[in-house]
């Protein structure tokens, strides 16, 4: 099977002003995504989506190849993941290459590694989903949530009020960090969240979204705590 790995970095984050190529740990955020995909060994490609000539230069110095830059349309606030990778996948169809698997792998993901690459593009070809997605499981109880109605809690679902929190069922989350998937039935669905999807538990150590600079700042914590915790 011929597989491409796909790292979107687009270069107008608001929130956290040049946020893709920001230093995390002592190097770009950027750098731990092509790193892992480069060092799994599993893709026949390693390429970043972008429209920015500075984060190219980034990418190119870890090793990933930009054969083509991101479209204005493709770059805005409003374009999804699905664009992005629908617009990879087109774009190397009219250079006349094509891919059996694809992985989605976002800028601000140092808690991908080689590894779980490996392992998940695995776990996909030797099924008959047609994606894996990473999740990580609430720490809480959904199902116990409560909402506010004119100034008072109440339980959102009060069905729930005396169950114990571990009888009830385990609930996920996507973690933001890497998606598996078939081109074939991607370019059908157009969406990586519908059709046969393969879960990829992680522990919760190893998940942070990171939208502000408190967010950061627990990523960088939660890294070093992972890596040491892994003696490494």
């Amino acid at each position: 099977m011929k597989r491409l790995a796909i790292i979107t970095a687009r270069g107008g984050s608001k929130r956290i002003p040049r946020k893709n190529i920001k230093e995390f740990c002592g190097k770009p955020i950027l750098a731990y995504s092509i790193e892992a995909a480069l060092q799994s060994g599993i893709f026949d490609k390693v390429m970043v989506s972008t429209e920015d000539e500075e984060i190219a230069e980034v990418a190119k110095r870890y090793g990933a190849q930009i054969p083509f830059f991101r479209s204005q349309e493709a770059s805005d606030d409003y374009a999804t993941t699905n664009d992005v990778i629908l617009e990879v996948l087109e774009e190397y169809g009219k250079r006349g290459e094509t891919y059996d698997l694809a992985c989605c792998i976002y800028p601000t993901a140092p808690f991908v590694t080689s590894d779980k690459l490996q392992g998940a593009v695995r776990a996909l070809e030797g099924s008959d989903a047609d994606t894996l997605i990473p999740v990580v499981a609430f720490s809480y109880p959904p199902q116990r949530a409560m909402i506010v109605k004119e100034g008072r809690l109440v339980f959102r679902c009060p069905e729930y009020l005396d169950s114990r929190s571990q009888d009830l069922e385990p609930q996920y989350h996507d973690v933001g960090q890497f998606y598996v998937f078939r081109t074939d039935a991607f370019k059908r669905n157009r969406k990586l969240m519908v059709g046969n999807i393969l879960p990829w538990i992680v522990p919760e150590l190893e998940v942070q979204d990171i939208d502000n600079q408190t967010d950061w700042q627990i990523a960088e914590m939660k890294y070093r705590l992972m890596n040491g915790a892994h003696g490494e």
